[in-house]
């Protein structure tokens, strides 16, 4: 009984430390219209507007927008997933 309770103590502390780590990783994605940074775990850090929009229709700004989020989320969850089965193994 305590040797499961010291394994799920030893994957908690696991895993915090690899939530620490992915707090401090950035990922971007970027065209000519608009930047998207998201952390590592997977919160958008910040969206920039590289155009003035009235320069550009409506919809490609928020193709740009839901593309270049999609792209930085997609690079965060791989790079999650291999820390977090990197150190769980």
């Amino acid at each position: 009984m305590f040797d499961k309770m010291k394994d799920i103590w030893e994957l908690k502390k696991k895993a915090d430390e690899i939530k620490k780590e992915l707090e401090k990783i950035n990922f971007t994605s970027e065209d000519n219209y608009t930047s998207v940074t998201v952390k590592g775990t997977l919160e958008i850090e910040n969206i920039t507007i590289k155009i003035e929009p009235s320069s550009v229709k409506k919809e490609k700004l928020e193709d740009s927008i839901k593309d270049n989020i999609n792209k930085a989320m997609r690079n965060a969850q791989m790079e999650s997933a291999k820390k977090t089965f990197g150190q769980m193994m």
